[in-house]
């Protein structure tokens, strides 16, 4: 079963490069390309693993990437000291890029009275206050938590071979009841033990599909690793 990834969750291909740049703490404009590079084919073969169908600007991005790859690899003749960076060629579109989405998310925190503009969501009325320390997080930081957790399993004797995926729906619904029950739950809560290849992927694409909808929230601490699942509300539901 493959899960296209929805728009709502995240944009694209630029998102994922300023999540690797971030998270290797490096100058959007002085790249370490090879590394950034090897990073991000990386997480396309965890997409394709994890079920996920890559659009083609992920293929593209790649390909652009690999390409300033070999033209950096490439001994420049001393009369070309002049030539640009062809790091630029991503350096510029990412600026551009954050500068676009800094004004956009400034706008979606504008409540606007009576208007169904810039939609909100908000936590369960029991959970307010207790996302405090917490971020949340987007897909990018679900997968690397999700791929801790297969790298663990491996090594755990217990893991068991590949199988079919659970019912998507099934998933879904049992995350939902009990984050009615509790308000909140680790992702490391929602998997059964032991586990399956099969049990992780559904859960993740379980997780990204309630995320789509305004079902849940995740959130990360500030200072670790841990991801949290917080059941959330639309506007207009509130008894």
């Amino acid at each position: 079963m493959d899960y296209t990834v929805k728009l709502d969750i995240f944009e694209g291909p630029l998102d994922l490069l300023i999540h690797l740049i971030k998270k290797n703490e490096m100058d959007i404009y002085d790249i370490r390309i090879a590394v950034i590079a090897e990073q991000y084919l990386e997480y396309l073969d965890l997409m394709k693993e994890l079920n996920i169908n890559v659009a083609g600007d992920f293929l593209v991005m790649a390909a652009t990437l690999v390409h300033i790859k070999s033209k950096m690899l490439l001994p420049r003749p001393p009369e070309d000291d002049d030539e640009e960076d062809p790091r630029l060629e991503i350096a510029r579109p990412l600026v551009e890029y954050l500068r676009l989405k800094g004004a956009a998310e400034h706008l979606g925190q504008r409540p606007l009275l009576e208007r169904d503009v810039f939609v909100r969501d908000f936590l369960a009325p029991e959970m307010e206050g207790k996302e405090e320390g917490l971020l949340r997080v987007g897909l990018f930081e679900l997968m690397d938590a999700i791929r801790k957790i297969l790298q663990a399993a491996e090594q755990a004797p217990y893991f068991q071979a590949p199988g079919p995926l659970l019912p998507l729906e099934d998933k879904m619904d049992q995350i939902l009841e009990l984050l009615e029950r509790t308000g909140q739950s680790s992702l490391e809560g929602l998997l059964p033990d032991p586990l399956t290849r099969a049990d992780v992927i559904v859960v993740f694409l379980a997780l990204l599909e309630l995320v789509r909808l305004h079902k849940i929230s995740i959130f990360q601490k500030m200072h670790g690793d841990s991801l949290f699942i917080f059941l959330t509300i639309r506007p207009g539901v509130l008894s």
